[in-house]
């Protein structure tokens, strides 16, 4: 599970950490490489926050970014019994309009 330390209405996520199961981490990081890998070569407007995290921090580091929102994406799955609803607008959008 991925850490979480919010108080005060400023959020905290932290990274994937060591513990737990290695070969689920280890099958993250392989999808999240999948995804970086694609999104260099043809980057939809979703993408282009990894965009910049791969400019600003690396590939290694982007594609662990990658697999940490991934790891968060499929615990909210499993913890609320939900169907996966993909992003209908960038985020960078979504924000704007709620701003």
């Amino acid at each position: 599970m991925p850490r979480q330390s919010s108080s005060g209405g400023k959020q905290r996520l932290f990274g994937i950490t060591k513990r737990g199961d290695k070969y689920l981490r280890k099958l993250l990081v392989h999808g999240a490489r999948s995804i970086t890998t694609r999104a260099e070569h043809k980057p939809p407007p979703q993408d282009h926050w990894l965009d910049e995290m791969r400019v600003r921090r690396g590939k290694f580091r982007s594609d662990v970014a990658q697999a940490n929102k991934t790891a968060r994406i499929a615990w909210v799955i499993m913890a609320k019994g939900e169907v996966y609803k993909a992003p209908t607008e960038p985020l960078e959008t979504s924000i704007a309009v709620a701003a």
